[in-house]
């Protein structure tokens, strides 16, 4: 059954690397195509970077100045109906609340793993990098994090599974409308 979407919103996963932001995405987008959303996009960090953000670096300048392309491109998808799922590490605080002000409708969702647990799950040794020095400026070792003070929903991936943190931003949805 397609479902048309008449309200598009922008649903922000942020967290540490290896809390789990890309995998919630990925599922939650799966889930809405299978209920039928055809206007959905997924905007990752990762991607993003590459290609939108190419040559900025990890100073705070241009960590905002990235958040602030990823927002203005969810910016222009979500006004226009589209459902937009954002994955990005995205960690000062301030520059979300202003990508949150210019967007309007906005979910925050908070992915939330010790760090302890990320580093467990560093595939790419990250986190082992930034340890030695190698990594500088790494998000939660050498540079700060600012959780989120009120997200609009909070995932905690150590104690729940992908299903169910994919279960709590559906029901959000719903309730603000969304869905």
């Amino acid at each position: 059954m397609r479902q048309d979407v008449t309200k598009g919103v922008t649903i922000w996963l942020t967290g540490l690397s290896g809390a789990g932001k890309s995998t919630i995405a990925l599922a939650l987008a799966e889930v809405l195509q299978k209920k039928g959303v055809q206007r959905l996009e997924l905007l990752d960090g990762d991607i993003v970077r590459q290609n939108l953000a190419k040559g900025l670096g990890f100073s705070k300048e241009d960590r905002d100045e990235n958040i602030r392309r990823i927002g203005f491109v969810a910016h222009l998808l979500t006004r226009n109906g589209v459902i937009v799922i954002v994955s990005a590490i995205s960690p000062y605080r301030e520059i979300r609340q202003e990508v949150s002000d210019r967007i309007g409708d906005f979910m925050e969702v908070y992915v939330n793993a010790p760090l302890e647990v990320c580093e467990q799950r560093d595939v790419k040794g990250l986190y082992k990098k930034a340890r030695t020095g190698e990594i500088k400026q790494f998000t939660g070792i050498s540079d700060p994090y600012d959780s989120p003070l009120s997200p609009t929903v909070e995932c905690h991936t150590d104690q729940e599974r992908v299903a169910d943190s994919v279960e709590k931003i559906l029901a959000k949805m719903i309730k603000l409308g969304y869905l």
